[in-house]
């Protein structure tokens, strides 16, 4: 059966399990496993600029076996004359599955909607679920078993990496604590949906808006740029607004003396951290860019299984 991976949530605790357990496998053994042996063709189309997403998916499917087919949507018909479906009922026939990095979730929907092969969100506005399986696979190992944690996530609380660490998150059982102005609160149904999840794995949500509240005791402090993407115009409110969850030293002591930092990166430092935190004994954010190749490979191969 074929099975996308369009937001955290549509990982089961145990198939979110299935997959970092994996991870850790292909990275321990960075060839063994080439299930795009061919080479089978994934497409992995951009809507957006991009560093490691590029290059983490491009070098991972060589690494399977397969070719990467580089898409810029500003070079072909998806967007323009041509539907998400219609796109993707094209590729279906030629590719093994489709990565898309893009800007709203509907798209990503429609063309699963449409295809038969795997789609992968790559990245949306609204969530960032393969960023947030190499989170989870860093923290795991650095603190071993996710159940139980303390994740602290301090900004922008409209940001798709909080819609994901939401998420995400209450699928590992860990207790998610955001902490945000109450003019950047995220989607009220992602909350909900995090809740729920929560209540069948052990885990718990907050929304604050007091960022040292949120700290407090944490095994995990997060976070991402202020100004995303598209928002540029904005940065001056921003800043003005987020000044308060900056990531510094002392807001890092309130944690616990063995918390770990992360970002997905790029950071903007001086805004929403300083460089000693992210140059800093407790920063894995190099892991972490790293394991977003070992997280999507496993990814991939978990979805081709299934599709089998």
């Amino acid at each position: 059966m074929t099975r996308h991976f369009l937001r955290d949530d549509d990982l089961s605790p145990l198939e979110q399990k299935e997959i970092l357990d994996l991870a850790e496998q292909v990275k321990a053994d960075r060839w063994g496993r080439k299930p795009l042996a061919g080479p089978q063709t994934v497409a992995v189309i951009f809507d957006k600029s991009s560093t490691r997403t590029r290059v983490s998916f491009a070098v991972g499917i060589a690494d399977l076996g397969g070719s990467p087919l580089i898409i810029s949507t500003a070079n072909s018909q998806l967007g323009g004359k041509e539907t998400a479906s219609d796109t993707a009922r094209v590729l279906e026939r030629q590719v093994a599955a489709i990565v898309w990095r893009t800007y709203g979730q509907e798209g990503l929907i429609e063309m699963a909607h449409g295809t038969q092969v795997p789609v992968i969100n790559a990245l949306s506005d609204e969530f960032h679920p393969c960023q947030l399986l190499a989170d989870l696979l860093t923290i795991r190992e650095h603190k071993g078993e996710l159940k139980g944690l303390i994740v602290a996530f301090l900004g922008d609380g409209a940001d798709n990496m909080v819609h994901s660490y939401l998420l995400a998150g209450a699928t590992a059982g860990m207790h998610v604590r955001i902490a945000c102005p109450a003019d950047y609160l995220p989607l009220a149904d992602v909350v909900a949906d995090a809740e729920k999840i929560a209540t069948t794995t052990g885990g718990s949500i907050s929304i604050l808006t007091d960022a040292a509240e949120a700290v407090t005791g944490a095994d995990v402090v997060v976070t991402d740029t202020w100004v995303s993407m598209g928002k540029e115009d904005e940065k001056a409110a921003r800043v003005a607004s987020l000044s308060a969850y900056k990531v510094d030293a002392a807001m890092m002591a309130l944690a616990k003396p063995d918390a770990i930092f992360l970002h997905c990166l790029p950071a903007d430092r001086g805004y929403e951290v300083e460089a000693d935190v992210i140059d800093g004994t407790q920063s894995v954010i190099w892991d972490e860019a790293e394991n977003r190749l070992h997280a999507q490979k496993a990814l991939m191969v978990w979805l081709l299984e299934q599709a089998a």
